[in-house]
């Protein structure tokens, strides 16, 4: 029975807003562009006060109509300069923050493919309101049906606070995984009275999004929530173990000063968070990613994929050709590298053993231009080949490289650069300056989205627009470039610098 009620405008009847009624209550939502928005929907309880760093919670209803025009609340975060070239992060910080939005062509049964996106932000910024995930141009294109989605973030979603207090405290460091569990079996319960196919769910998501992604295929609470995978710019290598992540909770601690973490209120702790993150030489490099914990995520989720986690999932991956040049475009003492540094800097990250192998892969450029090109291959190139490596054995996989050059000088195809393309919004007005305009990057965009929209309603990339798609195999390694004239498909990119990593162990590839 179809539960919606559409209202009315008086100007050419246009619709304003709607209202559809699920398990929880009845939600009032708005048109915009053509597309239902229903933003701002709890999927979860607040995690406040004994929830704190407790599993997620189902979320309880309400009474009469909900208002869902605007969007929750966002995690506690700092703002960083990437969510602003992003578009900004609406919302108001706190840790009542597990909301998820929803835009949808109509409310009418029409099983349409869903597309769930995980945001990214290294798992300490981001939300689902952020601008460039805004689905005007996607859901309509493709006659699909978005979904974006906030989850615990830094210490308060990956904190292993129960290694580090000898089991006293709670906080495993995968709290923002099980969230993301939570935001995909609301969606199973609930997308249907939103005009979304609950038994085609494509799951995507950029860098701390596509590392969660790569988790959530190697978790075996996720399994049977999704039905196809897209991390992009971010695999499987994920996890990292207990004892590792227990230092960080320490440190945490240790700044509290005797204060119990569970009564501290969330601007401290985000203080001593802000802290730990600008003194990477006593936490690491990424200190608050997902743990190892043994039950949420219990492993190494590459390990996992091997082994067929994910049987049957079609997984399309890949990564932008300079990724690491958004990350020292402001770096001013790194660009003077010189080789000794390079040399001592590569060390560190693979071991004296590989350093040789690997730097004989890179002989072009500075070497602060190498050192970019290693760090885009160690930490987002490799994991994808090796998530492609241990899912063909499983299911159909495919492989992309966005190549687009950002006008601004100095990032070349960096990291995050894809986003405005693939949700097409490079058009919004702004965005120009980081993404680029003009018929060229519109065609570039008009192929991402349409390779999107058929994976997620097929599991197969090729489409009319940017043309067919060869899957990926350990042999040809089959890969479709975007942004350098037409899409084309080309055999092993890199190749030479793919294989300078193979002996390197795995627990030395990733973020």
């Amino acid at each position: 029975m179809d539960k919606t009620k559409l209202t009315l405008g008086r100007k050419m009847d246009q619709i304003v807003s709607a209202t559809v009624e699920i398990a929880q209550g009845k939600l009032q939502g708005v048109v915009k562009d053509g597309v239902l928005r229903f933003n701002g929907i709890p999927y979860a309880k607040p995690p406040v006060g004994a929830l704190r760093w407790q599993p997620p919670q189902a979320a309880d209803g309400w009474a009469g109509v909900r208002d869902a025009s605007k969007f929750g609340n966002i995690c506690p975060q700092v703002a960083s300069a990437a969510g602003a070239v992003l578009g900004g992060t609406p919302g108001t910080r706190s840790e009542d923050c597990l909301y998820l939005n929803i835009q949808t062509p109509g409310c009418d049964g029409a099983k349409r493919a869903v597309m769930v996106w995980i945001h990214g932000g290294a798992f300490v910024t981001g939300a689902g309101s952020v601008g460039t995930y805004n689905g005007k141009y996607l859901v309509p294109r493709g006659d699909i049906v978005l979904v974006t989605i906030n989850y615990r973030l830094g210490a308060f979603g990956f904190l292993n606070l129960r290694d580090a207090s000898g089991g006293k405290l709670p906080g495993t460091g995968a709290e923002g995984l099980a969230d993301q569990v939570m935001a995909l079996r609301w969606v199973k319960d609930n997308i249907a009275q939103f005009g979304g196919d609950p038994d085609n769910v494509t799951i995507f998501g950029e860098s701390a999004g596509g590392m969660s992604v790569g988790a959530l295929l190697g978790m075996p609470s996720a399994k049977g929530l999704f039905h196809k995978a897209i991390p992009q710019s971010g695999a499987s290598d994920i996890g990292t173990p207990r004892e590792a992540t227990a230092k960080t909770g320490k440190l945490l601690l240790d700044k509290l000063n005797g204060v119990d973490p569970r009564e501290a209120p969330w601007e401290a702790i985000l203080e001593i968070q802000k802290a730990i993150i600008e003194a990477p030489r006593e936490s690491g490099g990424m200190p608050f990613g997902p743990t190892a914990d043994g039950a949420i995520l219990p492993g190494r989720a590459i390990d996992a994929v091997a082994a067929g986690s994910a049987a049957g999932v079609p997984v399309m991956t890949g990564t932008t050709r300079d990724e690491w040049n958004l990350f020292t475009i402001a770096a001013p003492n790194i660009k003077s590298l010189d080789e000794a540094g390079l040399r001592r800097l590569t060390t560190k990250m693979v071991g004296e053993a590989h350093v040789d192998a690997v730097l004989s892969a890179y002989t072009e450029g500075t070497p602060f231009e190498r050192w970019n090109a290693i760090n885009t291959d160690h930490t987002f190139f490799v994991p994808a080949t090796r998530l492609l490596d241990a899912q063909e054995k499983h299911a159909p996989v495919y492989a992309y490289r966005f190549d687009w050059p950002s006008p601004m000088k100095g990032l070349g195809s960096c990291h995050a650069l894809e986003l405005g393309f693939m949700f097409g919004t490079m058009r919004l007005k702004g965005a120009a300056p980081f993404f680029g305009a003009g018929e060229e990057a519109e065609a570039v965009s008009d192929a991402m989205m349409d390779a999107w929209i058929a994976f997620a309603k097929s599991g197969n990339p090729s489409n009319d627009t940017g043309g067919a798609w060869l899957r990926y195999d350990s042999r040809k390694r089959a890969t479709m470039i975007f942004g350098d004239g037409a899409p084309k498909m080309t055999s092993a990119p890199n190749e030479a610098r793919r294989k300078a990593w193979s002996s390197v162990a795995a627990a030395k590839i990733g973020a």
